[in-house]
């Protein structure tokens, strides 16, 4: 089934009322989080929310744009941090407008929009991050509460082999430390897959090449990070990941 079909319908008339108040506008604006997990994964993780990546000039218009609609501020229900955010809710349902990574490593600029990847979403034509952003900005969510590397170990062993790694190493730049770590740690969960990036990539980060293991001993591994639906690798395509 593809990850489309499997949204619930009131759930995606939410989806569907901003990203049309922001095509009125005018407003570019790519999908992140979980549309763009599905999309390069093919799995679909429900979470109540869309992303949208956005140039931070635009950030006021889109603010005006969802408005319009009937979206309203999420500060007042639980506060976050307007530097790089902006929270909004309708019935249960969370847009949320990014423009810079939380940190402030970086904001979201013209690169992402010319290397977007154009999906069609129950008839509605859009455009999703590039996948070497997204998994750039997930290098960095790796707090007590909340941690993306589960992310991005879906993405290198849905998409690994195909990514541009030269265009992400240049965007990683002196936090390239961090990238390496991640790739270690996939290395130890999923050899058997891991073995599949470029030889090139392992030579310029020092990484060795893994050992392919029985691929019991490699279910293993990815359960003893986390026992529930977490990893791609494991499950039909018609399954939920679990949050």
């Amino acid at each position: 089934m593809p990850w489309p079909d499997i949204i619930p319908m009131g759930q995606w008339a939410n989806y569907r009322a901003a990203i049309e108040a922001a095509k009125t506008a005018g407003l570019n604006f790519l999908l992140g989080g979980g549309f763009a997990l599905a999309t390069y994964t093919g799995y679909w993780r429900n979470t109540k929310d869309i992303d949208f990546y956005i140039e931070p000039r635009d950030r006021e218009a889109m603010i005006t744009a969802l408005s319009s609609v009937g979206f309203v501020d999420y500060y007042d229900i639980r506060p976050y941090d307007p530097g790089w955010i902006y929270r909004s809710t309708r019935e249960g349902i969370i847009v949320d407008i990014i423009w810079s990574m939380a940190n402030r490593r970086a904001e979201v600029d013209e690169q992402w929009f010319t290397r977007a990847h154009p999906i069609v979403v129950r008839e509605e034509a859009l455009s999703v991050a590039p996948v070497e952003e997204l998994l750039w900005c997930k290098l960095y969510i790796l707090q007590r509460d909340h941690c993306d590397w589960t992310d991005i170990f879906n993405i290198l062993f849905c998409c690994g082999p195909k990514l541009d790694w030269n265009h992400l190493v240049e965007r990683v730049g002196a936090d390239i430390p961090l990238l390496r770590s991640v790739l270690m740690v996939y290395d130890w969960l999923c050899p058997n897959k891991a073995i599949e990036l470029p030889l090139k990539l392992r030579r310029r980060l020092e990484l060795p090449k893994p050992k392919k293991l029985p691929e019991a001993e490699q279910q293993r591994r990815i359960r003893l990070l986390d026992n529930r639906a977490w990893f791609s690798g494991m499950h039909p395509i018609s399954q939920h990941l679990e949050v």
